[in-house]
């Protein structure tokens, strides 16, 4: 092999690992139209102000876009601000800002250039139509889909007139000489953008057994949907209190405010979730059950409230999330009773005793307490599951009637 074969073997193998570690791909790009950009303002002229975004070159803000409604730049140099690329200069590669742009009002001329680099713009909501809502930017009217209008449907927009919202134009046709152009509406990819960021965001911090603040979007039958803040949680009915729940709707409402403990976070197979967080407002409420024992004793006497009727019998409500379960044997001894409900009806109200008591199981058995009125015109004594009648009362129901 000669010194020249040697050469060219060596500049082949330079060549090689030149191109593997990326020698001939291409440069990343620059901010294009469009692009949000971050910077720290250097200058700030009568004509125009200057931004260092980090690159060869400055950005540009018209100073107009800065200044407030007296006229007085509403920015300071030093400032870090956020900005949108309107326009690339060719031969100095300078980039031209909107600094308002999605933020404040813009121009009618600038609408047409919104749409062109999909920079979003601010539009106030001034009614609803069949379909959708009427939106007024740069005093232009414009129509956004009922569907494009939030991440959930939208049963009654109403709610949204007068809101001042950021919108991306879809389609925007100018109109006749001397008529409005047509312009259609999304604020949908909006939310939907600032809802992966916090996402990302929520998904770091989250872990089970943390207590988060969020908020009821939704309600079912079954629990309520919470937002953590980018991510939605289910409190299922039976995490909502230690009560006995039966619709998330009976004890919450959408918009509130609630303070729960994240029990799970599990993969979702759902293809628009992708995880599942269980979450729980019991978990951090007392339980009422540390009480049980000093309370409702083997023998204790109690008043409660008969809250659902079985047909094995009726359940009596001794205090807040705690039932206790009065057999059908002891509503009507000696009866052939088919259904509790024969001889109990939710919202009565009875004196009871404790005849046996499970703490670990959480259940209490009851029979009925003596009942008696002064006058002698009612006396039953219900001991054992023996009812002792005075021949005109033989039913839970004659019992509460005659004491009545």
């Amino acid at each position: 092999m000669t010194d020249r074969d040697e050469k060219d073997e060596d500049f082949g193998a330079l060549l090689k690992e030149y191109e593997k570690a990326g020698g001939f791909a291409p440069k990343r790009r620059g901010p294009q139209v469009g692009d949000a950009v971050k910077g720290r303002i250097v200058s700030i002229g009568k004509e125009a102000v200057l931004v260092d975004l980090g690159l060869k070159s400055e950005g540009i803000i018209d100073a107009a876009e800065v200044q407030d409604a007296e006229g007085k730049p509403a920015v300071r140099v030093g400032d870090e601000i956020e900005a949108r690329v309107a326009q690339i200069d060719g031969k100095a590669g300078s980039l031209v800002l909107r600094y308002r742009m999605g933020r404040g009002p813009v121009g009618r001329d600038e609408l047409s250039e919104a749409f062109e680099s999909q920079v979003p713009v601010q539009g106030t909501v001034t009614g609803v139509n069949k379909g959708g809502v009427e939106v007024l930017v740069a005093g232009v009217r414009a129509f956004c889909p009922i569907s494009q209008l939030d991440l959930r449907h939208v049963a009654d927009a109403a709610a949204f007139v007068g809101q001042k919202l950021t919108f991306h134009i879809t389609k925007y046709e100018p109109g006749p000489r001397g008529k409005n152009p047509n312009i259609v509406l999304n604020r949908r990819v909006i939310v939907e953008e600032e809802a992966r960021a916090k996402a990302a965001e929520a998904r770091a911090r989250l872990q089970p057994g943390l207590v988060v603040r969020g908020k009821v979007t939704a309600l079912k039958d079954y629990g309520a949907f919470v937002d953590l803040g980018g991510l939605e949680g289910m409190l299922h009915v039976s995490e909502i209190g230690f009560a006995r729940v039966t619709r998330a709707a009976d004890v919450l409402a959408v918009g509130q405010e609630v303070e729960v403990q994240i029990l799970r976070i599990e993969k979702s197979d759902d293809p628009r979730r992708s995880e599942r967080i269980s979450l729980s407002l019991k978990s951090l409420a007392k339980d009422p059950w540390d009480e049980v024992p000093a309370r409702f004793a083997v023998g204790a006497r109690a008043s409660g409230r008969v809250v659902r009727v079985e047909s094995y019998g009726a359940f009596v409500e001794l205090a807040p999330a705690i039932e206790g379960l009065l057999h059908v044997s002891a509503l009507a001894p000696g009866k052939n009773v088919r259904h509790a409900r024969e001889v109990a009806k939710v919202g009565d109200t009875v004196e009871v005793v404790v005849r046996e008591l499970d703490v670990e199981r959480r259940r209490i058995s009851l029979e009925q307490a003596d009942l008696e009125e002064e006058g002698g015109r009612a006396y039953v004594a219900a001991r054992g599951g023996t009812v002792v009648d005075d021949g005109k009362h033989d039913t839970l129901g004659d019992l509460l009637r005659a004491k009545r």
